[in-house]
């Protein structure tokens, strides 16, 4: 993780179309020969992305995703969640497996795609996110271990003229500290489903939540910790990226940081005592 540079894989797939009728037919032609070779019809792993009106991103994604130096046999699963742009439009012509969710949210949408899955452990990822090539072995690398259940890995920002890298890697620095306090007692608070596995038998057993509700991935997490630890993948060559959207929809940076900071620091105590056992499908928090 650099303060000044992002890593030379994220510009080979970050492509800058601003529409589904942008994009030219040789880059769909590209992405589909390296999935052709990367999936196998006989899944250890599965790669669950849900999608709302990422016609773009969703293209950006998998062709991140089709770069993976693995030899683990894996699928990649898209979920529609009842887009109203061309998402749908990107998927036909993406060789991947499909399917629509009409029901609007995250957890409906994630728990259609796990039901469809056919591999022993699963995945979770964003429609909005790049993926290095070496994050699939290693998140299954944590996973494959003594005990282990779930676990989440760390992500950073690509940064734009409101967000130099520098501010952002200031703000991953401190969002890296705080995750360590958090995963004594509550690890479920750094699980996203934008870099997020377990294993796919529990998952199903647990569902996700079946409405439209933020933390869907941390209650899954939560329900995890049941049968087995949480780990974290600390790979930096293994961070997930991602544009700063939602400190974009907060303000400056420095309204953006002191928010979280004082958000931190309210919590702070809590951090120390884990969370009673309660219903995370019916609860507003988890």
């Amino acid at each position: 993780m650099s303060a000044i540079r992002i890593p030379n894989w994220v510009d080979t797939c970050d492509h800058k179309f601003g529409s589904y009728w942008e994009i030219p037919g040789d880059v769909f032609t590209q992405i589909n020969g390296r999935l052709k070779r990367l999936q196998s019809n006989a899944p250890s792993v599965s790669i669950v992305i849900a999608a709302w009106n990422e016609e773009v991103n969703i293209l950006n994604c998998i062709d991140s995703l089709s770069r993976m130096e693995t030899v683990l046999p894996l699928e990649i699963i898209v979920v529609n969640n009842n887009s109203t742009d061309h998402t749908d439009l990107t998927l036909k012509r993406l060789d991947v497996r499909t399917f629509l969710q009409p029901i609007q949210g995250p957890g409906p949408a994630r728990e259609l795609g796990q039901q469809q899955s056919r591999g022993k452990y699963i995945l979770l990822a964003d429609a909005d996110c790049l993926y290095p090539p070496t994050w699939v072995d290693d998140m299954i690398g944590v996973l494959k271990k003594p005990e282990v259940v779930c676990a989440y890995g760390r992500y950073s920002f690509l940064p734009d003229e409101k967000y130099p890298r520098w501010k952002l890697y200031l703000f991953e620095k401190m969002k890296d500290m705080i995750a360590e306090l958090r995963h004594f007692k509550r690890p479920y608070l750094n699980a996203y489903g934008m870099s997020m596995g377990y294993i796919a038998a529990n998952g199903r057993a647990i569902g996700f939540v079946d409405h439209n509700i933020r933390g869907e991935d941390g209650r899954m997490c939560f329900d995890l910790m049941k049968f087995g630890k949480i780990k974290q993948m600390k790979a930096n060559r293994s961070r997930v990226w991602t544009a700063p959207r939602t400190l974009q929809s907060e303000g400056s940076f420095a309204k953006v940081l002191f928010n979280r900071i004082r958000k931190e620091i309210k919590r702070l105590f809590s951090l120390f005592r884990p969370l009673p056992e309660h219903d995370t499908k019916t609860s507003e928090n988890y």
